[in-house]
């Protein structure tokens, strides 16, 4: 026969919680750190057209530190 289980305290569903939030904040900061490195040119990760012809070709796009080499 089936016996219900028993109920999870507050307090371990609050630590639960903390612990998801604060992925979710490391995240957070880790993609809002990221974006911010485009403009200051020390980006190693991301790639994007640097002029309005390259847009038009995805081939053609090249990194910031591509470019710093030309």
């Amino acid at each position: 026969m089936a016996v219900p289980k028993k109920r999870t305290s507050k307090s371990k569903k609050k630590i639960r919680k903390t612990v998801w939030r604060e992925k979710a904040n490391q995240a957070r900061i880790k993609a809002f750190s990221l974006a911010q490195s485009i403009p200051t040119g020390r980006s190693k990760s991301f790639y994007y057209a640097t002029d309005e012809k390259a847009s038009e070709s995805p081939k053609s796009s090249t990194s910031i530190n591509e470019s710093d080499k030309l």
